[in-house]
């Protein structure tokens, strides 16, 4: 049925099952708060496009509130078309597009040095995304049982933290191997 929607459609359709009427300004800012620790938050302009993709589609209907702003709820038909990406399309598996193992795939071009600080502030970077992320999951509580809507979000944001807890972990192991190489 909607299978030949970029996984983006996809996306913001997810984001607007939670049963609210958003504007895509709204979409944005709920993109970047949530999808921006475990996939690309799109662009403003990708938004708007999608958007205009979705309703020619009957996927979102647009709604001008008072002041003419279009703000757009998720159809039955296009809820019945996520329920189908869901369950007919396989999830595939990650591609890891990894700027700091690529970085380190090439260390022996720098000195070691310049290496451990790269490492050192990923694990920094690290700390602080895993801070950010921790607000986003607090804000989930008492929302986050079973058969709630931020339930399955709330299982998301765990996995953040603990993937941001194995990075972590990796780099400073890596940080270690380095040092007992020497210099």
């Amino acid at each position: 049925m909607g299978q030949d929607l970029p996984v983006t459609g996809y996306a913001l359709l997810g984001l607007l099952t939670f049963g609210d009427e958003l504007t895509g300004y709204e979409l944005k800012q709920r993109a970047d708060i949530t999808m921006r620790f475990y996939w690309v938050s799109p662009a403003m302009s990708q938004i708007y496009s999608e958007l205009a993709r979705l309703s020619d589609r009957g996927l979102v209907a647009a709604v001008a509130d008072d002041s003419g702003t279009s703000r757009y709820r998720i159809t039955d038909e296009g809820r019945e078309v996520v329920r189908e990406w869901m369950t007919e399309t396989p999830a595939g598996f990650p591609v890891l597009k990894h700027p700091v193992a690529l970085r380190l795939l090439m260390g022996h071009l720098t000195d070691a040095a310049t290496t451990r600080a790269m490492l050192e502030r990923y694990v920094e970077e690290l700390a602080a995304a895993r801070r950010d992320l921790a607000e986003v999951r607090a804000g989930l509580v008492g929302r986050d049982e079973p058969g709630q809507n931020f339930h399955h979000p709330s299982l998301v944001a765990d996995w953040g933290l603990a993937y941001f807890d194995s990075e972590a972990r990796i780099a400073r192991r890596t940080l270690r191997r380095m040092s007992a190489d020497g210099p």
